[in-house]
């Protein structure tokens, strides 16, 4: 009995509660407009108004009259100036902890920058042992050193300034080819049957092409590749477009150049900082390099081309230069540098080099097909693509010499139904970013990078 009053009489109370609370708002404490650094940076005329910043210390500077703080939440290279009582330093602020701010944003009497904030509350949210903690204050680290802390490392400038570069160029590339398609992929055994983690969405693409006429998809793409080389990952991301209704490789090496003209322009237009930091300490002479590529239209020579050049170079390369084999990367720089480190185009390699699905160009004696690599400065091959074989009976003889009719019949059928002349390519989007920031090696633009025998996150 006396548990049923019990829940009776709360039951009244609660009503009672909503009652009021309906009538009269319950009171709630007031909350200050959270403001990123980015935004109280870019103010031009501070009001004096009430706000908080969140974000990690990256200084601390306390004297007799003033304290001085610099924190980052990321959103900027540049961090934001706090000038408080010293009354509100403790122990527990220090370089590298999470503090929330409260105070008024006012103008800064000092030239170097905009703004400060005026700060009436100091709140530490998160302790950082300045001791055990693997960056100091004021140190500058090779990229080597900071690879060692996968967890940790996107605290430092370089890091930051990488990612958010990273950020910028994939809005950059999603507004190139809006609308979108994503295509995901699932692992082994999920579906009944044999499935694999995807090298490639293309053919996938091919399908949708078949239907929305322009298609691409930007993600994660998977190779088990046993190198640690600075050029590769076992795990990285590719932007991959394919177009229908297209005839000539020029239609599709225009795409590619407008893309990474276009993303690089957005770059630079929107992390200008973040860039500079990167051309300044990480790759001095980069930001002429860059320039050089943009200002210029790219080049285009032949397959047949190339290795007539290779030939009469007086470089001695590791890979004696010959019609019929793959070029590889000592190949493609000195190309690059031969057109003056100005990105060039290769067309037309030799058929049985390149997959079945590229185009025959029928041009006995030499035999070639209509693809294509676009080559860059630092980097080599950053694009790689092609026209796609749409007449059938030419697609059928290939796949039955190679013993893959079965496996392919569903692709052999686009070309049965309503077949359209179409072609794609694909950029590795990890190698573009080296491209324009001029990182040496790739592990430094991904932000977990996973490898032969490496996969620490």
């Amino acid at each position: 009995m006396t548990g049923g009053l019990t829940m009776w009489a709360a039951r009244a109370l609660s009503r009672a509660l909503r009652a009021y609370c309906t009538s009269a708002p319950c009171p709630r404490p007031s909350q200050l407009p959270r403001v990123s650094i980015r935004d109280a940076l870019v103010s031009q005329n501070p009001r004096g108004e009430n706000m908080k910043v969140q974000g990690w210390v990256r200084s601390v500077r306390s004297q007799k009259e003033v304290l001085f703080l610099h924190i980052n939440d990321g959103s900027s290279l540049e961090h934001l100036q706090i000038v408080a009582d010293p009354s509100l330093d403790s122990c527990d602020l220090t370089f590298g902890c999470s503090v929330e701010v409260q105070g008024v944003l006012v103008k800064s009497p000092y030239k170097k920058q905009n703004v400060e904030l005026k700060a009436d509350k100091i709140e530490v949210i998160g302790h950082c042992d300045p001791k055990t903690f693997p960056f100091k204050y004021k140190e500058r680290y090779p990229l080597q050193y900071i690879r060692q802390y996968p967890h940790l490392r996107c605290r430092t400038n370089a890091l930051a300034s990488i990612l958010r570069v990273r950020s910028e160029a994939t809005d950059a590339i999603h507004s190139f080819f809006k609308p979108s398609s994503k295509v995901k992929k699932q692992g082994k055994n999920f579906f009944g049957v044999p499935a694999f983690l995807t090298v490639s969405a293309q053919l996938h693409l091919e399908v949708m092409s078949g239907a929305f006429t322009q298609v691409f998809t930007f993600g994660p793409t998977f190779r088990a590749e046993n190198s640690q080389s600075r050029r590769h990952l076992a795990e990285f991301y590719m932007v991959e477009a394919e177009m229908s209704f297209v005839e000539s490789l020029q239609d599709i090496m225009q795409v590619m150049e407008t893309l990474f003209k276009s993303t690089t322009e957005a770059v630079l237009s929107n992390c200008p900082e973040d860039v500079e930091l990167l051309h300044k300490f990480i790759a001095p002479g980069q930001k002429d390099k860059l320039e050089q590529m943009l200002k210029n239209k790219f080049l285009i020579i032949s397959y047949t081309e190339a290795v007539e050049i290779l030939k009469k170079a007086s470089q001695n390369f590791t890979f004696t230069p010959k019609w019929g084999v793959d070029l590889q990367t000592e190949h493609e720089k000195y190309l690059v540098e031969y057109c003056g480190n100005i990105p060039v185009f290769v067309i037309n390699y030799p058929f049985d080099l390149k997959p079945f699905y590229m185009r025959d160009n029928e041009d006995e004696p030499q035999h070639t097909v209509a693809a294509v690599d676009l080559l860059v400065p630092g980097v080599g091959e950053l694009f790689g693509g092609s026209l796609r074989e749409e007449r059938f009976h030419l697609l059928q003889q290939r796949l039955a010499r190679l013993g893959l009719t079965d496996t392919y019949q569903w692709y052999l059928d686009l070309r049965r139904f309503g077949s359209v002349p179409h072609g794609g390519f694909g950029m590795g989007f990890e190698r573009y970013l080296q491209c324009i920031l001029g990182v040496h090696n790739i592990k430094d633009v991904i932000p977990f990078p996973r490898f032969s025998h490496s996969c620490l996150l």
